[in-house]
């Protein structure tokens, strides 16, 4: 796949292939192309697609709208989340998690229904109860949206979610509770997209392949250890040996 914003290419042949219970990491340096990637498999606007497809759960994804792809189970963790003053987590969180289950085919949940499987969510990522009946993100420090963005992905039970940057900003202990709260949501049918700069996240959300992005293309593809080989030679050394053992982007099959 290749794609670019404003005329400059950013991706030159994105080839990856993601499978039902996979966590995939990819690092790589500033400007590499990591959050391009992200912003097309979400449908950001401003970036186009020239070249390539991506293939989704059997379907065309770059044919759908953004808000058909989360309907369908895609989910972003942005590296920035935003503030929605005035509207509150609860109203914020049924209306999605009802768009879904009507995309679906399913019935809304009744308020009863979904204040149960709010509690319930909240729980298993440690949200404060204050936190989630609150407006979104209004007031909340880095570690709180980070969080509250695990919290909404528990909530739409997604089949590929892609964490862009999740551990930036975040202290020791709030990066435990973020990470041990994807890890608690990992199932053997859905997938990750773990997009990081650092080792250090991957101590706690251990991926199956590593894949190190650079300059619009996957350089390198191996396991945890590749991760900790770039921790002793930077980017610069790994990009000497490249290898082109990954495929097409894809999620859960």
């Amino acid at each position: 796949m290749h794609a670019s914003i404003a005329g400059k290419e950013i991706l030159k042949g994105i080839n990856l292939q993601i499978g039902a219970g996979e966590t995939h990491a990819i690092m790589g340096p500033n400007g590499a192309g990591k959050s391009t990637l992200s912003a097309v498999l979400t449908g950001n606007p401003a970036y186009t697609v020239t070249e390539g497809e991506v293939i989704f759960r059997g379907k065309d994804l770059l044919q759908m709208s953004p808000e058909v792809r989360a309907r369908e189970g895609l989910f972003l963790s942005f590296q920035y989340p935003v503030e929605i003053p005035g509207v509150s987590m609860t109203n914020f969180m049924r209306t999605a998690v009802n768009a879904k289950r009507e995309h679906q085919g399913l019935q809304p949940l009744s308020a009863g229904e979904f204040l149960k499987l709010m509690r319930a969510k909240r729980a298993l990522v440690e949200l404060d109860n204050k936190l989630a009946s609150r407006s979104v993100n209004e007031g909340f420090s880095g570690g709180e949206k980070k969080r509250n963005e695990i919290f909404q992905m528990a909530m739409l039970e997604p089949c590929l979610s892609i964490l862009d940057e999740t551990d930036s900003g975040l202290d020791i202990d709030a990066l435990r509770i973020v990470a041990e709260g994807v890890n608690k949501l990992h199932t053997a049918d859905n997938a990750t997209i773990v997009i990081t700069h650092y080792q250090r996240l991957l101590d706690y959300i251990v991926p199956d392949y590593v894949h190190i992005l650079a300059d619009g293309q996957i350089v390198r593809t191996g396991g945890k250890e590749l991760a900790l080989e770039l921790e002793q030679t930077g980017y610069a050394g790994l990009a000497e040996h490249p290898n082109t053992s990954a495929n097409m982007v894809g999620t859960a099959q």
